[in-house]
Order: C-alpha cells, then sequence, then structure tokens
C-alpha cells in the first residue's frame, strides 16, 4: 500500500515538474517574441482566464458545447452499435452498408461540416459531426471484435440451443465489451475536437467554438488562449469521467460474479 502511495506521489510530482518545464518554455518563447498578439505569455492567459469565468456566458457556452457534444458522441456510440449489429448479422447488410461507414470514416470532418451548414441549424451541427465521427470507431471495434470472438462459445450455444436473444446477451454482448469500451475512450477525443470545429465553422450562440472564433477575429489572443486552454481542460475531465464510469462499470461486473 505504501509503495503505491509512494508510486503516485513520484508519479504526480513528475508531473508537475514536466508543466512547469513547459510553461517555462512558454514563457521564455513570449518574452523572446514580445507581443502579446502574437504569443501571449502564461499570466496573460491565465488573466484573460479569470475574466472569462467570473461571467455567466462563460459557463452557459460550456454547458451548451458540453451538451451538444456528448448528445453526438452518444448518438454515435448508440448508431455504431446498431450498424456493428446489422452488419455482423447479415453479409447483405455488411455488403450495404459497410461502404457508407467507411466513406464517412475517410472523408475530412470540415467537408461534412460545411455540408450540414446547408442543411440544418448551427446548433445541430456540432451534435451530426459528434456522431459521425464516433460511429465509424465504434462500428470498426465491435465488427473486428465480433470476427475476432472465440467461436467455441458460439458452439456451445448453437449446442444448448440458446436461441438468438440468449445468445446474444449471455455470449456476444460480454465478449465484445473490451472492444466497445475501447472505442467509447477514443471516440471521445475524436467527437471532442470535431464538436469544437464544427462549432468554429458554424457559429452558434453561447458555444466554445464560437467564441474561439470571435477572439481570433477581434484580434484577443490572450482570450483565444484562454478558451483553447479550457477546451483542453474540459477534455481531460470528460476523458476522466468515462475511463472511470467504464473501470466502476468492469469491477461491478468482477464483484457480482
Amino acid at each position: 500500500m505504501n509503495k503505491d502511495l509512494k508510486t503516485d506521489k513520484n508519479r504526480t510530482v513528475r508531473r508537475l515538474l514536466a508543466a512547469l518545464f513547459w510553461l517555462a518554455v512558454w514563457q521564455l518563447a513570449s518574452m523572446a517574441v514580445g507581443k502579446d498578439l502574437i504569443l501571449p505569455g502564461p499570466f496573460s492567459v491565465l488573466k484573460a482566464l479569470w475574466q472569462l469565468v467570473r461571467q455567466g456566458s462563460f459557463w452557459l457556452s460550456i454547458l451548451l458545447t458540453m451538451f451538444r457534444i456528448m448528445l453526438g458522441y452518444c448518438l454515435g456510440v448508440a448508431f455504431g452499435c446498431i450498424l456493428a449489429l446489422a452488419c455482423c448479422s447479415s453479409r447483405t447488410l455488411d455488403s450495404l452498408l459497410s461502404p457508407i461507414v467507411r466513406m464517412v470514416r475517410a472523408t475530412p470532418v470540415a467537408s461534412f461540416i460545411i455540408l450540414a451548414m446547408l442543411w440544418m441549424s448551427k446548433g445541430g451541427v456540432p451534435v451530426l459531426m459528434s456522431a459521425l465521427m464516433v460511429t465509424p470507431v465504434v462500428w470498426g471495434n465491435l465488427v473486428e471484435g465480433f470476427a475476432s470472438r472465440d467461436m467455441t462459445l458460439s458452439e456451445m450455444a448453437r449446442a444448448y440451443q440458446l436461441g438468438r436473444w440468449k445468445t446474444l446477451r449471455f455470449v456476444y454482448i460480454p465478449a465484445l465489451m473490451p472492444a466497445l469500451k475501447a472505442s467509447c475512450l477514443t471516440a471521445l477525443g475524436l467527437a471532442w475536437k470535431s464538436g469544437i470545429a464544427a462549432e468554429v465553422l458554424s457559429q452558434p450562440k453561447q458555444a466554445i467554438g464560437s467564441n474561439i472564433y470571435y477572439s481570433k477575429v477581434y484580434l484577443e489572443t490572450p482570450e483565444l488562449f484562454a478558451w483553447t486552454a479550457s477546451v483542453i481542460a474540459l477534455s481531460f475531465v470528460l476523458e476522466t469521467v468515462v475511463k472511470r464510469l467504464l473501470v466502476k462499470q468492469k469491477s461491478e461486473q468482477g464483484g457480482a460474479k
């Protein structure tokens, strides 16, 4: 126990030292440039961030952005599971759906954003982009996991005549859960980045991406860095929350066994 605490403490110290090192490099680079318009220093960005957090519009933008992106993320996970189930259950559906999903995965997100801006409201664009980036990741991991499953379990299910529903519930779902969890973690970062990019281009009201764009237009570089720092911090928070939820679910399943 003491060894684990010591290891965690050493890891924390190393991370703090690394953060301080890069902050010092940032400050030196800012001093060398000598213009906040081009490269503001950490203190200028921190001051701009402090001014932002004191405004109610800042928190409203964060909440609405998180709602849009997480809604798209959840929809993408659901669509990815449904498409994977369809492709794995029928070769005909696999032949019809697989090329579409691969095309979505290969198309640049900027192209989809521009097209979506013609078809829907500004607030709906980040939701659609997040869903589109998540769906192929979940679909691909689940299809690959299904292809590499333990065939002996499927044979046992047929031998005991479990039926489709029980086979899905007791054989396929437990076998595919590791692939689903991995895809959920991978897709979260893609959903976040694509959602913010969609907000920058579509500029919905009260959104982090819109404020990033306005900061660039009005040459408020410290504020631009402050909003970017908020995006990075929120990304870390969401990733940590999702990881803990998945670990908690795994531990509960282990306890149930």
